[in-house]
């Protein structure tokens, strides 16, 4: 009996082994997923990513891959006409597909000069082929907008945008908005379109199609319009057709801050005496470019030991500007000057406590507070310009509206 229960034992541990074994034999696994890039499926090739060292050349990197001299030279001969192998450059990605097999043999190389594009070297054939290609873009409308609760860039950083977007902002207003005076709590509404490589790589911002900032309990809108049809040029007006162009930008210096303003009776930091202070102060960093707020004529440059390095400019028979404690001039004596152009650097020349451009303004040869001005602006669209802006902009300026409750 008891023999009979030893064999049944051994004969059920035998089956349920068996059972074990053919349930690990059914199991199924799922096949890996395909990963595409630049039209390849990296699961037929052994994939190496990298980047252009210095002293990197397409020569060298093949012959790192067992390729010799000459056959480095047939390759370079064969795509000469569809890749330029002198235009790699140092930093910048590539990637190679090598074979599978023992071999290991290098069969495609990559290389992307820029986010967009990318060239394909295929070395799989007896004769090497070239092309380039260029990654589909998607365009991506975004609304934001509320209130500041930082300066523009940490705003827009705080919504995933790019900071390139608050200098084209910044560029817009320039004529109507001095940013460091917008306050915490001002409204704001921006429309714009993003660039995503391949429908999900962020690549940057298309184009501003509307926006609006609260400035000194004022709102001031900017949209594009493109006045003659067939130059192309975009140029920004408010919500009445009005140009943000004026004749002079708010400020010398894109980003700084005032320190001292035009005043009779100032107490002068490096004299220490009380004197007229004809002119505003922008405080930045050395080498901050500095701008001409209006286009002229250059009519002098120099050094004072007062004024430091010096540039002035002779805008027309009303109106001349000068910049002063420059750490290096970039223009001379008699050069016409475009607005907006970079004239010399900011530094600490002459009588200066520290890195600053006093900015002095002359009506008429009197010098007078640049702040305080109504200055000229520009022009504003009439006829049928004004009533195509107008139509353009109406679903526009609602949107906005719509984003500030305004």
């Amino acid at each position: 009996m008891k023999k009979a229960v030893v064999i049944l034992i051994v004969l059920f541990s035998i089956f349920s082994c068996k059972k074990a074994e053919e349930k690990v034999e059914t199991k199924i696994t799922k096949p890996a997923t395909k990963k595409i890039e630049f039209g390849f499926n990296y699961a037929d090739f052994n994939v190496v990513n990298d980047t252009i060292s210095k002293g990197d050349s397409f020569g060298s990197i093949l012959q790192s891959q067992n390729i010799g001299d000459k056959k480095v030279h047939d390759i370079v001969e064969q795509v000469k006409d569809s890749f330029n192998v002198r235009s790699i450059r140092y930093n910048k990605p590539f990637t190679l597909l090598r074979s599978k097999n023992k071999t290991n043999n290098l069969q495609v190389f990559i290389y992307q000069p820029d986010a967009l594009s990318y060239y394909v070297i295929d070395l799989r054939d007896s004769i090497a082929k070239a092309y380039k290609k260029v990654k589909p873009v998607t365009l991506k409308r975004k609304i934001i907008g509320g209130v500041l609760k930082s300066s523009l860039s940490e705003t827009l950083g705080n919504e995933s945008v790019e900071t390139a977007l608050a200098s084209r902002i910044t560029k817009v207003f320039s004529w109507s908005i001095d940013f460091f005076k917008l306050k915490k709590g001002d409204r704001y509404g921006l429309i714009f379109t993003e660039r995503f490589i391949n429908g999900k790589t962020y690549d940057g911002v298309e184009d501003l199609e509307a926006a609006f900032f609260e400035y000194k309990g004022k709102i001031i809108y900017a949209f594009p319009f493109e006045k003659d049809t067939t130059s192309g040029k975009i140029e920004y007006y408010d919500d009445e057709g009005k140009t943000l162009k004026n004749f002079f930008l708010k400020t010398p210096i894109k980003f700084s801050r005032i320190t001292s303003r035009f005043t009779m009776n100032r107490f002068h930091p490096v004299q220490h005496t009380w004197k007229a202070h004809k002119g505003t102060d922008y405080a930045a960093p050395t080498g901050t470019p500095i701008s001409t707020t209006a286009s002229g004529v250059v009519e002098t440059t120099g050094y004072t030991a007062g004024n430091g390095n010096f540039v002035k400019v002779k805008h027309n028979g009303t109106y001349s500007t000068q910049y002063l404690h420059m750490s290096k001039i970039l223009v001379r004596r008699g050069q016409r000057v475009t607005q907006g152009q970079t004239i010399g650097l900011v530094g600490s020349t002459g009588l200066a406590s520290g890195p600053h451009v006093c900015y002095r303004f002359w009506k008429n040869g009197v010098q007078v507070d640049a702040l305080r001005l109504n200055l000229p602006t520009g022009e504003s669209l009439t006829g049928s310009d004004r009533t195509r802006f107008m139509q353009q902009i109406e679903p526009l300026k609602r949107e906005l509206d719509s984003i500030g409750n305004l």
